[in-house]
């Protein structure tokens, strides 16, 4: 897993100091969840999630769309992928548009 961008790391969760930061990793799951909450300001932050370097397409999660386009607005676990097609291992990243979102733990499924 590899951080981009101004990030605490003080165990969970994660904090985005600044805008445009990202997180990318390499997963080997039908799913991609993470649970996130947005700033103490409560406004949403915006995210873009990638899979192999293009937009999910039909394999999009249930909180993003197609181009991969999302925003986190309250804290809760956020899915973010859903493999349609058969799974493999593939490279995973989330762009954060805005600051302040925190990142508490990945799961898969």
């Amino acid at each position: 897993m590899a951080l981009a961008g101004n990030w605490t790391v003080k165990g969970r969760p994660v904090v985005l100091n600044a805008a445009n930061g990202s997180i990318v990793f390499r997963f080997h799951a039908r799913d991609v969840n993470l649970i996130m909450s947005p700033p103490a300001s409560g406004e949403p932050v915006r995210f873009t999630v990638k899979v192999d370097g293009r937009a999910p397409g039909a394999s999009h999660g249930d909180d993003t769309d197609a181009q991969g386009d999302g925003r986190v607005s309250r804290q809760r676990t956020y899915q973010l992928v859903r493999e349609q097609d058969r799974i493999a291992d593939r490279t995973f990243e989330i762009q954060f548009a805005d600051a302040g979102v925190e990142a508490f733990d990945f799961t898969f499924g």
